[in-house]
């Protein structure tokens, strides 16, 4: 049986027997099979046609970012699709002759995700966003209590605060986590927070900024916030630190290191991630146990360095290098 895994300009490309499998590609095919792992805009693209496999909510939510995904289908063949615990409808796909491919993955449980369980596999595709040993995220206990802090203390200067994260993902997770602060969303987050619900996920309904601001309630302080993950210089923050003298708290994985800074201008950064951190990459790649291992998306040269000193079998997968036979 002849696999091949490459990256191609159009992304990464496995070959088993005569089936071509597109992993994530950054637009669309039009033959094969076509995996889309989930909803963040650098995996969606418009599709042309060929066998697309995602989940039900990823479809939903791409629908709602402008990306309708035609006629996909959740099961097909030998094909698996794993729950890789990022945002929800997130997933792997384990198929081929042993091989899984995590997309964007966590393995850590945050609020209502669950951290992806993942297969033993011969040939393991893994993202290594934080790959670097510096990358070790706190306890989301631990983070939830700083960040109550941070409320507490602007609440008693009679100041209102804005959380700040990705309006798909991380920005669902702060409205579980704080929602005993009764907080308000942005309008595009609250969009999201809507699918969620329909999705059964126990996020408290509440009015966007815009709603709130027009009814003068932003004008009765304190208050928090949840928004997307906004600059200081984005008009939006300027905004609501000029008229209401908000407090701003960006979340970030990239808030966790010095040498890469996460300075987007907030009065606060705190490390969040719906990746995982290198410890946990590292159980991961011990839990495939896999003969060998590709990175993909971010510290690949390093992270796969790191598992070779270990003893695995692994390299970056990079457009540059040579098919790979097994």
């Amino acid at each position: 049986m002849k696999q091949v895994v490459k990256m191609t300009p159009n992304g990464i490309v496995s070959t088993h027997n005569d089936t071509t499998i597109h992993l994530d590609p950054k637009k669309g095919t039009g033959n094969g099979i076509t995996f889309v792992s989930h909803a963040h805009i650098d995996h969606l693209h418009k599709q042309n046609g060929g066998i697309v496999l995602t989940s039900k909510q990823t479809s939903e939510i791409a629908k709602l970012r402008g990306y309708a995904i035609e006629n996909y289908s959740e099961e097909y063949e030998n094909f698996s699709m794993i729950d890789a615990g990022h945002i929800l409808g997130a997933k792997g796909l384990l198929f081929g002759d042993g091989i899984f491919y995590t997309g964007d993955i966590s393995i850590r449980e945050r609020a209502f995700m669950k951290g992806a369980k993942v297969p033993k596999c011969k040939v393991l595709i893994t993202e290594c966003t934080f790959g670097m040993p510096e990358y070790v995220f706190p306890k989301i206990e631990d983070t939830v209590k700083r960040v109550n802090e941070i409320i507490s203390d602007s609440y008693s200067r009679g100041k209102p605060v804005i959380l700040l994260g990705y309006e798909l993902g991380k920005a669902q997770i702060l409205s579980y986590l704080f929602s005993h602060w009764e907080p308000y969303y942005h309008d595009s987050v609250k969009r999201v927070n809507d699918i969620y619900r329909k999705f059964g996920i126990g996020l408290p309904d509440s009015k966007g900024h815009s709603e709130a601001e027009g009814a003068g309630l932003l004008d009765k302080k304190p208050w928090v916030m949840i928004a997307p993950n906004l600059s200081g210089k984005n008009a939006f923050v300027q905004h609501m630190k000029s008229r209401y003298d908000a407090i701003t708290v960006g979340f970030s994985g990239w808030a966790q290191s010095p040498r890469f800074a996460f300075a987007r201008q907030h009065d606060y950064s705190i490390p969040l991630s719906d990746h995982c951190d290198y410890n946990e990459l590292l159980q991961l790649v011990k839990d495939c146990n896999p003969e060998k291992i590709y990175t993909v998306h971010g510290f690949v040269e390093e992270f796969a360095s790191d598992l070779v000193k270990m003893g695995y079998d692994a390299r970056p997968l990079t457009e540059n290098a040579l098919d790979d036979y097994f």
